[in-house]
């Protein structure tokens, strides 16, 4: 594993990327993966056997070295780069969240990911009202020296980026840097790619699927100490951006909006559940001045992880731990205890049966067998 401050070489970046795209292979399985084995390339190679131990016939798909150079060099000649998790122009914040991903394909000016960055969401359909709220506090905040992340989407998302444009804003997209959405913000998109930050964690080619979405989300509450809600209907996607940030331990605001417009049903129910209620630019400043004083600090000389030491398990380990796990998520701790093994000999289990495509992984520690 790269060193906390280490750039990887093109030869690392490109196992990296071949381990990232690899079937089965998710944010927490490459970390697993490459702890367990001591880098990228060796994982690659221990791949195939893993996931035919956790119950897979046929062999996951590895994309092969000419594919992973494609993409790399595709994603070069529109501009970008993939910034690897631990390298210095990784962002700090986003680095801590549990499913953080290996690789980011970042296109714009990275330095202003170094920034403290707030994040807001709202209605695809906004209000006049809401638009202008929008505007005003993303406005403020790049004043005062915050860096807005959004996710593109029309409505507060756009709004929210176009004030921003000047003093900086970061887009996170749901797909590949060559297939945006919507289509709509392409001219949006672009002048963000030149003036801010673009990023997403997908490959060239990769059109947003609905459950890339909340993916996407997960990134824009990451890379931020706070994230607003301007609007939101009761069901809205902007409501599982507050949900995610909560899990990740940043703060949650929330604009109040009349209660006869179900714009703002989501965001009136945020503030009764705790948000932070949000009516000027000094009340995100005040509540995350603290935060803003405490960011993180790259240890050069730390290593991410130390290597994970566990024996083989054996079969009747493995049968075991399938016979405890069912489509009811499970903590990992209790599994530990009635499978009576290790943590670390637990994750090699987990880890198996994952890259066979058996086990998914939810918040809270918790695991399920497909």
């Amino acid at each position: 594993m790269a060193l906390r401050g280490v750039e990887l070489d093109h030869g690392q970046r490109r196992d990296w990327l071949r381990l990232f795209r690899a079937e089965n292979v998710g944010p927490r399985a490459f970390l697993n993966l490459v702890n367990r084995f001591g880098g990228a390339a060796a994982a690659l190679e221990a791949l195939p056997g893993m996931a035919r131990r956790g119950g897979r016939l046929i062999e996951p798909r590895i994309p092969s070295i000419a594919e992973a150079e494609a993409e790399m060099e595709a994603l070069a000649h529109i501009g970008g780069r993939f910034i690897a998790l631990g390298e210095p122009a990784y962002p700090v914040l986003l680095r801590q969240i549990e499913d953080a991903p290996p690789l980011i394909a970042v296109r714009g000016r990275p330095e202003l990911m170094s920034a403290p960055v707030v994040g807001m969401v709202g209605s695809r359909n906004a209000s006049g009202a809401g638009r202008t709220m929008a505007a005003r506090l993303a406005r403020g905040l790049g004043t005062a020296g915050w860096v807005i992340a959004s996710g593109l989407a029309r409505g507060i998302d756009t709004v929210a980026h176009e004030a921003s444009l000047d003093t900086g804003t970061i887009a996170v997209l749901a797909g590949g840097h060559d297939r945006p959405y919507p289509r709509e913000n392409e001219r949006l998109l672009a002048a963000i790619a030149e003036r801010g930050v673009v990023l997403t964690e997908m490959p060239m080619g990769w059109e947003p699927r609905s459950r890339d979405f909340p993916r996407r989300n997960r990134l824009v509450s990451g890379l931020s100490l706070g994230v607003v809600v301007v609007e939101a209907a009761e069901r809205s996607g902007s409501l599982i951006t507050a949900r995610l940030a909560g899990e990740q331990g940043r703060e949650v605001f929330a604009v109040p909006g009349s209660p006869l417009d179900p714009r703002a049903g989501g965001t009136n129910a945020l503030i009764k559940q705790g948000a932070a209620l949000v009516t000027d630019v000094s009340d995100v400043m005040s509540a995350l001045a603290a935060f803003r004083e405490r960011l993180p600090v790259i240890d050069a000389d730390e290593e991410v992880s130390p290597p994970m030491e566990a024996p083989e398990p054996g079969d009747d380990m493995r049968a075991r731990v399938i016979g405890l796990l069912g489509p009811t998520p499970l903590p990992v701790d209790d599994l530990v205890h009635m499978a009576g093994t290790s943590a670390a000999e637990l994750q090699i289990v987990l880890l198996e049966l994952e890259l066979a495509g058996r086990l998914e992984r939810h918040g809270g520690g918790r695991v399920s067998l497909l």
